[in-house]
């Protein structure tokens, strides 16, 4: 029988930007709430303040709440010549997780690039953490396996876009940022409204030098040219299959649910997959309660 729950209401207003230097880049995050850590990642195009109802539910269920901008999103750190390859952000968030949590293993929650660099976290630093939820996006080997798939390079489009030159940066900023608008609208179910938060991040990305840092991740997917060498050894620990208990979940509107229906064969430990009614790509704000319900069944477990 799961605990019941008193969830205590607190004001995002009064959580302030926090700072810590690791190697050489200095992260931004939010931090609320005392008890076991639970890190959230956030994907693109959005910020840490996208897990707002999250961190508002799980620090008043007595959690520590720890939501990091990732790199090259503000007021993290933008290295203008930095790595932006997978192993470089798994490399940088593994040692971001180590400077906050210290000795204590800590539970991690990751949607869109969260997901994609929480896989690589799991399968190569298994020993930072105790339970995952992973949303929105399959393991990296289900990717791999649809890539060339009409259908999801038409969901996709924007991997395949951002590897020009210039051109996605002038067309992002063009028409008060509509392709963000449009990115959002074409991600979620129809009707679905977040003006506000939308607003912020197209703040965000309006910064010099963001656009190019955000999409240099997926830069970095197809060019091994823009791979840091010094990461191949952890690029093969990513590879490993996943030790950690792990909940996947995906919006039931979302393209991408077909691809996590059957991905338990990379999981070693305890994995499990649930739809999200009614909510596409961006399920924690779409369905904020089920989703919150959900991570907090998942972490009591």
């Amino acid at each position: 029988m799961s605990k019941a729950r008193s969830v205590r209401v607190f004001d995002m207003k009064n959580v302030e930007n926090q700072f810590i230097q690791v190697g050489h880049l200095k992260f931004a995050y939010l931090e609320q709430g005392t008890g076991p850590t639970v890190i959230l990642l956030h994907g693109f195009p959005d910020h840490a303040l996208t897990w707002r109802h999250q961190i508002e539910a799980l620090s008043g269920q007595g959690y520590r709440v720890i939501a990091p901008y990732l790199k090259g999103y503000p007021p993290t750190e933008v290295p203008l010549d930095g790595f932006y390859d997978k192993a470089t952000l798994v490399h940088e968030l593994a040692q971001f997780t180590q400077k906050l949590c210290g000795h204590e293993t800590c539970h991690l929650v990751g949607q869109d690039w969260g997901a994609i660099i929480g896989y690589g976290l799991l399968a190569a630093y298994p020993e930072l953490f105790k339970r995952a939820v992973l949303m929105a996006v399959p393991h990296p080997e289900k990717v791999g396996q649809s890539i060339l798939e009409a259908k999801h390079i038409h969901r996709s489009f924007h991997w395949w876009f951002f590897q020009l030159k210039d051109l996605p940066e002038k067309a992002i900023l063009q028409n008060d940022m509509a392709f963000i608008d449009y990115l959002w609208a074409y991600w979620t179910v129809e009707g679905f409204q977040d003006e506000d938060h939308i607003r912020s991040i197209k703040h965000m990305l309006s910064q010099p030098g963001v656009l190019t840092a955000t999409l240099g991740y997926y830069r970095a997917m197809f060019d091994q040219e823009k791979s840091n060498p010094e990461h191949a050894d952890l690029r093969n620990k990513m590879a490993r299959p996943i030790g950690v208990p792990t909940l996947a979940l995906c919006g039931a509107e979302d393209l991408r649910a077909e691809l996590m229906l059957d991905q338990s064969q990379y999981f070693t430990s305890e994995y499990e997959f649930q739809l999200i009614n009614n909510a596409g790509h961006f399920l924690h704000r779409e369905q904020p309660q089920a989703v919150t319900d959900q991570i907090l069944a998942w972490l009591e477990k």
